[in-house]
């Protein structure tokens, strides 16, 4: 599959919490690097997610935004 998104990060699920219809899934890209992705619980069953898989976040964002 190709993406015009250059922002992939390869990791591993570490969790898939699924909510009323939408799931959070983390993917830890790095060492105690995680990457938490709001997506559809439909998603969730159609890849077939879940702990311990092999998948990669991929972001594409027009802002990224930063407070402190």
């Amino acid at each position: 599959m190709k993406l015009s998104a250059r922002n992939i990060f390869p990791g591993r699920v570490t969790e898939v919490r699924k909510g009323q219809t939408t799931a959070h899934v983390k993917i830890e890209i790095a060492s105690e690097v995680v990457v938490t992705a709001s997506i559809t619980n439909e998603a969730v069953d159609e890849l077939g997610l879940k702990a311990g898989d092999e998948a990669s976040a991929v972001i594409k964002s027009s802002d990224v935004l930063v407070a402190k």
